[in-house]
């Protein structure tokens, strides 16, 4: 696959965009910004895969706890999305930056023809120096709500296949840990992160746990299963702490942060 060399995709959690009381992490949006604006002035195409639309829309209804059932959730996810929307377009703003929004359907990738016009409108936004921000569209979907065997049940997974459809060469996942560990640093001090991974064969997939934070649905094994599509269609895949986005500055320069999945040569 011929990759574009300058083109980026960074995925943010709800852990990196609401802080640890679940209310929404100003200051994370305005770095991620920020930073994002200026790699962008530097000659970079930045796409964000954003996921915090139920978080969100549940700090905007004044709710302490997630809402339970289908409906509600998905209520949840259309109020958020325009917060959402909203916040990231005030944060870019201040730094001179135009955004768009794109919400996605695994129908959208596994129709041809969507899939072309989906292809066509990345290339004219990036063209124009927007900066997309992507995000299932989890008013209509299930799949992220209540993860299931499809094409993208988790915004990891999204980005994975958002990096693929635009020949990303890099795909860069912001998580609440500082990179892939042997062993859960939350629950065990001793737990080494892995700099560099050049395949994700059966004994990294045992090292992936389960859910990850207690505000987002994704944890690392949707990540491995991100980085695993990713790096198969030759594109590096970077996980970093999402508190710390100026660490994108320094991935750029190829130093090591996090954990680099190497992309297969193709």
């Amino acid at each position: 696959m011929r990759k574009y060399q300058n083109r980026i995709v960074i995925k943010v959690g709800t852990s990196t965009l609401t802080n640890d009381i679940g209310q929404n992490d100003l200051r994370s949006f305005d770095r991620l910004a920020c930073v994002l604006s200026d790699l962008q002035n530097m000659g970079y195409e930045i796409i964000l895969v954003s996921s915090g639309a139920i978080a969100i829309g549940t700090n905007k209804l004044q709710r302490k706890t997630r809402p339970a059932g289908m409906p509600l959730k998905q209520a949840a996810a259309a109020i958020g999305q325009c917060s959402l929307m909203h916040l990231y377009d005030k944060f870019f703003n201040d730094y001179d930056k135009t955004i768009a929004q794109i919400l996605l359907n695994a129908e959208d990738m596994e129709v041809e023809g969507k899939k072309e016009n989906l292809i066509n409108t990345f290339g004219a936004l990036l063209e124009m120096g927007i900066i997309p921000v992507v995000n299932e569209n989890d008013s209509v979907s299930y799949t992220e709500i209540e993860s299931a065997d499809r094409l993208f049940g988790d915004n990891d997974m999204l980005s994975a296949v958002v990096a693929v459809l635009c020949k990303a060469q890099k795909l860069i996942i912001m998580s609440d840990v500082d990179g892939f560990f042997d062993l859960d640093p939350r629950l065990h001090p001793n737990a080494k992160r892995l700099e560099c991974i050049t395949s994700i064969g059966e004994e990294i997939k045992t090292l992936a746990g389960g859910a990850g934070s207690r505000r987002g649905t994704g944890g690392m094994k949707t990540k491995l299963q991100a980085a695993e599509l990713a790096t198969m269609q030759g594109i590096d895949t970077v996980i970093i702490n999402g508190k710390n986005p100026s660490a994108l500055y320094k991935i750029m320069k190829g130093e090591k942060v996090g954990t680099l999945f190497v992309g297969k040569q193709q």
